[in-house]
């Protein structure tokens, strides 16, 4: 459609005679998260890598607003408004909350921070984290240096982080990993709200926590996308319970449930 932020076509990525990502199209757009789901090595990092920037196509193109950003850099994506979180936690744990979203929020400076100046002098660059780690809901830990955080809450940090450098699309990479009930539920929470004004592509496993948030959800197998639509229609698909979740009566009350469980939320 023509009001999506950001659009693949063709997108695939080879490594030698294995061939990842093939054929990959979708599109994102402002107030909607489109989920990624698929059994192990269906390609799905792999294509958040692609449209990050991490990886180069091997084919196919990516826009966002319109542009070509195909052979961007991956900084150059994050400085357009593309913000990118990765599997594993990716973190400075020896400084405070408030300190990382400092850091991540002076990359977008509009000129270069003097080297014996007081950080807590460049007012905007404060509020730009401070607004960050309330978004985050990490407001009240904003002095908490970052490794003694939850393990939900480094994982909310590293999203407050990515929220400083401003961006308008959110790739994120299993948020949930790792997560105990309680996590899980506030980081569904914070999904939801941060939809209301980004456009969100999310790869995760927990599917209860995608079919509580997703407006869109593509499932891949193989490198190849399967089917993508609404929530209702990837429940309800025997290509999808065949290829992802298996034939038998308890896989397919699995999908119904998780559903269920989700629109509950």
């Amino acid at each position: 459609m023509s009001d999506a932020i950001l659009a693949t076509r063709g997108l695939s990525r080879r490594f030698g005679g294995l061939m990842a990502v093939g054929d990959v199209a979708l599109e994102l757009h402002t107030g909607r998260l489109h989920a990624v789901l698929g059994p192990n090595g269906a390609g799905k990092t792999t294509l958040i890598n692609l449209v990050s920037g991490d990886l180069p196509a091997s084919a196919g193109s990516i826009h966002y607003k319109g542009e070509d950003i195909t052979r961007y850099s991956p900084d150059r994506r994050s400085r357009i408004g593309i913000g990118r979180s990765y599997q594993k936690t990716n973190i400075f744990p020896g400084f405070t909350a408030f300190e990382n979203c400092r850091l991540a929020a002076q990359s977008r400076a509009p000129r270069v921070l003097h080297v014996f100046a007081d950080a807590a002098a460049y007012r905007p660059v404060c509020q730009a984290a401070e607004r960050a780690l309330d978004a985050a809901g990490l407001a009240a830990r904003g002095d908490r240096v970052a490794s003694t955080l939850s393990h939900g809450e480094q994982r909310q940090l590293e999203i407050a982080m990515v929220l400083a450098t401003a961006p308008e699309v959110l790739l994120l990479d299993e948020p949930l990993a790792g997560m105990g009930a309680e996590e899980a539920q506030r980081m569904v929470a914070l999904l939801k709200t941060l939809a209301r004004e980004h456009a969100i592509l999310l790869v995760e496993h927990d599917m209860d926590a995608v079919f509580a948030v997703a407006d869109v959800i593509t499932v891949m197998v193989n490198g190849q996308v399967l089917e993508s639509g609404a929530p209702a229609q990837i429940r309800a698909s025997p290509a999808v319970r065949r290829a992802y979740l298996g034939e038998d009566d308890r896989h397919e009350a699995g999908v119904t449930n998780a559903g269920a469980a989700g629109d509950a939320r």
